[in-house]
C-alpha cells in the first residue's frame, strides 16, 4: 500500500492537500531528476545523452533537463488518442524532446514538427534520425499568421522570437531570415492533437487558423507574457471558447516558471508562462 493510499484513509483532505503541494508525495521524483541533473549539468553543447531508452543531441544541458522535467516526469503533454496513429502538430519543435514524447506515447504516431531556428533545427534533424523515428514530417519554418519570410530572433538555445512580434530583442540574440508558414493549411483532416509553443506568435496563429480549430480533438498551448510581447490571452481564450472548446490553464513548476509564484506583480518587465489545455467538446 502507498503512502498516498494510506493517507487517503487517515488524512483529512486539507491535510493531503497541504502535503501534496508541499512536495512530501514527491520525494522519489525529486530523487530522480536530482540524479539526471547531476548527471547532464556538465555536457557541453553537442553532446549525446541516454535518457529514457533514447539518445539525444542536447544543445544545452538546462535546456535539456527542463524538457525533460516537463515532458517525461510531469508530462505536460500527455494526452488520451482514440486511435493507435494519431495525427500529431508539433508548433516549435526545438531539439526534438517533444516528438520523442510522442512516439514514446504512441509509437505509430503521424507527427508534422515546425522548427525554424537555424541554430536548433539540426538538434532536431539528428535526434529524428538517431532514434530512427518513422511518420515524422519536418518543417524548417517558423508558425506565423502569414506566409513569407521574416526576421526572426534567437539565443540558441530555447528563446526565440519573430520580429514583427517585439521592438526589442535581448541583448546577445543572432538575427535570421526565416521562412513562414500558416497553420490552416495543415488542419485539412482530423488532428488528434495541436502541441503550440512558438515564443509570442500564439496569438496570431490560433486567429489565422480559428475557422479550422474544430477539425482539431486536443490543444495544448504555452501562452508567453514577457517584455515587449502584447498581452492577448483573453483573445486566444475566447477563441477556443468559441469554436466549442473547454480549456484549463496550469502554470507548470517554479523552476520552469517563477514569474508565476507569489507574491504575484505585474509590470511590463514581468515574465511567465501558462499552458493552456484544451478539449473540444463536441
Amino acid at each position: 500500500m502507498t503512502l498516498k493510499s494510506v493517507a487517503r484513509k487517515v488524512l483529512p483532505a486539507g491535510a493531503r492537500h497541504f502535503l501534496y503541494h508541499s512536495g512530501a508525495w514527491n520525494w522519489k521524483e525529486n530523487i530522480r531528476l536530482a540524479r539526471l541533473y547531476s548527471r547532464i549539468s556538465p555536457k557541453p553543447p553537442g553532446s549525446w545523452i541516454d535518457f529514457e531508452g533514447l539518445t539525444v543531441r542536447i544543445n544545452d544541458a538546462q535546456n535539456f533537463f527542463i524538457l525533460c522535467k516537463d515532458l517525461f516526469v510531469h508530462h505536460v503533454y500527455r494526452f488520451e488518442s482514440k486511435r493507435p496513429d494519431p495525427r500529431i502538430l508539433d508548433c516549435g519543435g526545438n531539439i526534438g524532446m517533444s516528438v520523442l514524447y510522442f512516439k514514446h506515447l504512441y509509437p505509430s504516431a503521424r507527427i508534422t514538427t515546425f522548427e525554424p531556428d537555424p541554430a536548433i533545427f539540426p538538434y532536431l534533424k539528428d535526434n529524428i534520425a538517431r532514434n530512427r523515428l518513422q511518420y515524422v514530417g519536418v518543417v524548417n519554418a517558423a508558425v506565423s499568421g502569414k506566409e513569407g519570410t521574416l526576421a526572426f530572433f534567437s539565443d540558441a538555445l530555447y528563446s526565440s522570437c519573430l520580429a514583427d512580434l517585439t521592438q526589442s530583442p535581448p541583448p546577445g540574440w543572432t538575427r535570421y531570415e526565416v521562412p513562414c508558414v500558416r497553420l490552416s493549411p495543415y488542419l485539412n483532416e482530423q488532428v488528434d492533437l495541436l502541441k503550440m509553443n512558438i515564443e509570442g506568435a500564439e496569438c496570431e496563429v490560433i486567429t489565422e487558423c480559428a475557422g479550422r480549430l474544430r477539425q482539431i480533438r486536443e490543444i495544448i498551448i504555452e501562452y508567453h507574457h514577457l517584455p515587449g510581447l502584447e498581452r492577448n490571452l483573453h483573445r486566444i481564450l475566447t477563441i477556443l471558447n468559441d469554436q466549442g472548446f473547454e480549456y484549463l490553464i496550469n502554470d507548470l513548476d517554479p523552476q520552469t516558471n517563477p514569474g508565476s509564484e507569489p507574491p504575484f506583480r505585474l509590470n511590463k518587465d514581468s515574465r511567465y508562462f501558462l499552458l493552456i489545455y484544451a478539449r473540444r467538446l463536441d
